[in-house]
């Protein structure tokens, strides 16, 4: 009897350790892997919607798949769901292996199975469903070795296989359901940048920030939230910079899928519908499952703001009939808008550009002048158009821009003293101009004594350039 508690003791405690290690994991070092899972899926709670998307081979798991992956918009019911799963997988497996081994074979067996599950869950485009395909396998087995005698097992494993195989499927996909993967910590970083992004909490953009990783995509959504926040002419080369390239990003064949996911970001936040739309579009057709909860509340709020309140209606009918979209879904339906959301799409609706420059996305001046053009107080804009200067090193554009509405930054009034200087016309008069502190000069002439103290300063920027 002692020996038979202390076994269900040990079963249990293991069980445990491996819920909270797994629980912790996704809660604490891997947030934002499951947020983007959610983000690429969609369950909508729709009959004649389950009836035509779970139907064939598989039906089974892929609909408790696009269940549970729901729940990922969420902080801890997401890394609960996937926690209590590869518990599951390593109490069946332990229990399967109780049928021929001991005790502590079995639980090696079953650690064994529980990381390889962990470890698959880590991976960039991993779908649960695979998850939930091996778990269903390992109860299946487990069912059929409930019957006494072995012949009457075999039979069952046959019979409960073979019915497995149609309404499971595979465990395995070439590209998703791979057999083996690692964790990514510095992907892990962008991809919470990404999110962050998407959600619009800009101060915790900055925040994920603080690790610079060196990318263009992670200083575009810096840039971005700083741009938001009204600062990024004081903060912009505090941080990594592929000069202009990590400002705007076009949407292209030429570039990654999570980049043009990303592209679209920065064009909605300036006003610039048509690449936000064309950026939410691409996103849709190169997801895993071809759609995405984040890329149709994007596209509802690009056609709202448009005008197209028939293609609107389309993608907000759709999400209502979701669990975290729906409330949002119903209070922007056109009809339905309350004085806040319509306030909101008035004031997005004022940005909205005369010309249409989809085949132009990746002229960036262009477009920012157009913005600029109809709301010359479009902050971003602005703060955009002055960077975009400045990171092509074209000095004389940008105190042409500059002039147009001068702005607070100390990036801006480095690069107008540079501009000074070069045209030799650095006095006084011309600094209290442009309302450059004094002091600055002084700073500058520090600078030509020690460059490699003042590496965030637009003096370090451009000396780099003329060096080269």
């Amino acid at each position: 009897m002692n020996l038979k508690r202390l076994d269900a003791h040990i079963g249990k405690l293991s069980a445990l350790l491996g819920f909270l290690a797994a629980f912790g994991f996704f809660q604490f070092a891997y947030p934002y892997h499951l947020v983007r899972r959610e983000q690429l899926t969609l369950f909508v709670w729709d009959g004649d919607y389950i009836r035509q998307t779970y139907r064939g081979a598989g039906f089974l798991s892929r609909f408790v798949g696009d269940f549970l992956e729901q729940f990922f918009h969420l902080p801890v019911a997401g890394p609960l769901v996937v926690a209590l799963l590869l518990t599951l997988i390593g109490v069946a497996v332990y229990r399967i292996c109780r049928h021929a081994l001991g005790r502590w074979p079995s639980l090696g067996i079953a650690a064994a199975f529980f990381l390889w599950s962990f470890f698959r869950e880590t991976g960039n485009l991993y779908i649960t469903r695979y998850t939930v395909v091996v778990l269903g396998y390992l109860c299946l087995l487990l069912l059929a070795l409930q019957f006494k005698r072995t012949w009457q097992r075999a039979a069952a494993a046959v019979v409960l296989l073979a019915a497995g195989a149609w309404a499971l499927g595979s465990p395995f996909h070439k590209d998703y359901g791979k057999p083996w993967n690692v964790p990514k910590f510095d992907y892990e970083r962008m991809i919470g940048l990404d999110a962050e992004v998407a959600r619009e909490r800009w101060d915790k953009v900055i925040e994920l920030s603080k690790v610079d990783l060196y990318m263009e995509e992670a200083s575009y959504c810096y840039n971005l939230a700083h741009a938001m926040k009204g600062d990024l002419g004081e903060t912009l080369l505090n941080h990594s910079q592929n000069h202009q390239n990590s400002l705007l990003f076009p949407v292209s064949i030429n570039r990654t899928v999570f980049t043009n996911s990303l592209a679209g970001e920065a064009w909605f936040q300036l006003g610039n519908m048509t690449v936000a739309e064309q950026s939410a579009i691409t996103s849709l057709q190169s997801s895993p499952k071809h759609t995405g909860a984040r890329f149709l509340v994007r596209l509802a709020r690009v056609n709202l703001i448009t005008g197209e309140d028939g293609a609107a209606q389309k993608y907000l009918t759709l999400l209502s009939r979701t669990l975290f979209y729906g409330k949002w879904a119903r209070s922007r339906m056109p009809g339905n808008q309350d004085e806040q959301v319509r306030a909101e799409l008035a004031q997005a609706r004022a940005r909205l550009p005369r010309e249409d420059y989809i085949h132009h996305s990746e002229s960036a001046r262009r477009v920012l002048l157009s913005l600029l053009e109809v709301d010359p107080g479009n902050l971003p804009a602005r703060e955009y158009l002055l960077c975009d200067d400045l990171l092509r090193y074209d000095l004389d554009t940008f105190m042409d821009d500059y002039r147009q509405q001068p702005l607070r930054g100390r990036l801006y009034h480095e690069a107008i003293l540079i501009w000074l200087s070069r045209n030799g016309i650095l006095n006084p008069e011309q600094v209290a101009r442009y309302g450059v502190d004094v002091s600055q000069v002084d700073r500058m002439l520090r600078f030509g004594r020690n460059p490699d103290r003042y590496k965030n300063t637009y003096w370090y920027y451009f000396s780099q350039a003329l060096e080269d």
